[in-house]
């Protein structure tokens, strides 16, 4: 199946604004699932896998709203890469392709990772912050995948994965949050710190083992044994609701005692993201930080954060030059990026 129609529409995460959606850009949900007489990933042959794969393929076909299926050892570098920044898959699942597949539902809705860690990391990712909605999506799905295959579910234990971490309901929430302001007032350490003794994983904008870029945070819950879905819901929506309220009260604290200094980076990044000539993509990350903060503060309107989300995205490397057509090099990538971004905030584009 061609990857070209997904580079022509945007996802439904990028389609609407959501709930919150000036902190939180989208809210993640994801379920770990096991084939129950098939060895997990680490400890089947290349067969099994293999079997896996197929009895997977077949399922997904009878699934509604299932639009595509990769095999991860058909695609190019240019093309996982692509699924990485779309946020269907991992890093880690893009590097490895053999007995690897995705399958991927209507409007990118959901997504089935299969052979990753676990057999199956069946996930929705929704705009804003709506854990409910995304869990619906991934609830539909593993009903249905319980109904057409045996999954592996003990009494006691309930789910079983590879990873005792997601032993029990295999259920992990994700929301990306941008946190500005409580990184230029040095407490996000604190807020870290917080998070990680009451049971909260923060990583980077990528996942597990990503940096920190444009004050951008996936914040997930750890613990998925003894605790029932609802009750992981409602931890993270109390949690998130914590976090979104030290982001505003930072925000406040800001205006008050550097409102000339934030500003002026606020308009600063403004300027060179609508009227310079080359731009890397972690450049583009980063200055879209301060812009988004313009935003909420009030101090940008002609742009809104769903908009500048989708600059971010549509701009990183595969999704550039998939759009373009053709794969190009560093320096020509950065001038490329910057026509498009100047093009889609109305900045000038002659020489």
């Amino acid at each position: 199946m061609s990857i070209q129609p997904m580079v022509e529409k945007l996802p439904y995460w990028l389609r609407e604004e959501g709930e919150y959606s000036e902190i939180v850009i989208s809210t993640r949900v994801r379920l770990a699932r096991n084939l129950s007489d098939t060895p997990f990933v680490q400890r089947a042959s290349e067969e099994e896998l293999s079997e896996v794969m197929e009895r997977a393929r077949e399922a997904f076909l009878r699934l509604e709203r299932f639009e595509n299926f990769f095999y991860m050892d058909a695609l190019d570098p240019i093309e996982r890469q692509f699924l990485v920044e779309r946020r269907l898959m991992s890093p880690e699942f893009a590097k490895n392709g053999k007995n690897r597949g995705l399958a991927v539902g209507e409007d990118e809705k959901f997504g089935i990772m299969v052979n990753e860690e676990d057999h199956f990391r069946i996930f929705s990712i929704v705009p804003g912050f709506n854990p409910e909605e995304a869990h619906e999506i991934v609830d539909d799905i593993d009903n249905f995948l319980s109904r057409e295959l045996e999954i592996a579910f003990d009494n006691d234990f309930g789910y079983l994965t590879a990873c005792p971490t997601n032993v029990g309901t295999g259920m992990r929430i994700s929301v990306l949050v941008h946190l500005p302001a409580l990184v230029l007032t040095k407490e996000m350490d604190k807020v870290i710190r917080s998070l990680s003794q009451t049971g909260y994983f923060v990583r980077g904008l990528w996942g597990e083992g990503s940096r920190i870029q444009g004050n951008i945070f996936q914040i997930s819950n750890q613990r998925t044994l003894g605790v029932k879905e609802e009750d992981i819901i409602e931890n993270m929506k109390r949690m998130v609701k914590e976090v979104m309220d030290y982001e505003l009260n930072a925000r406040e604290i800001l205006i008050k005692n550097a409102r000339s200094q934030i500003e002026d980076k606020i308009w600063r990044a403004w300027g060179i993201l609508k009227y310079a000539r080359m731009l890397s993509s972690e450049e583009v990350i980063n200055l879209s930080s301060a812009v988004r903060l313009g935003i909420g503060l009030g101090f940008i309107t002609e742009i809104s954060v769903l908009h500048l989300t989708r600059l971010l995205v549509l701009s990183l490397p595969a999704h550039l030059q998939l759009l373009v057509g053709r794969e190009m090099e560093v320096e020509e990538r950065d001038i490329k990026r910057a026509e498009f971004v100047r093009k889609t905030l109305g900045g000038k584009n002659d020489g």
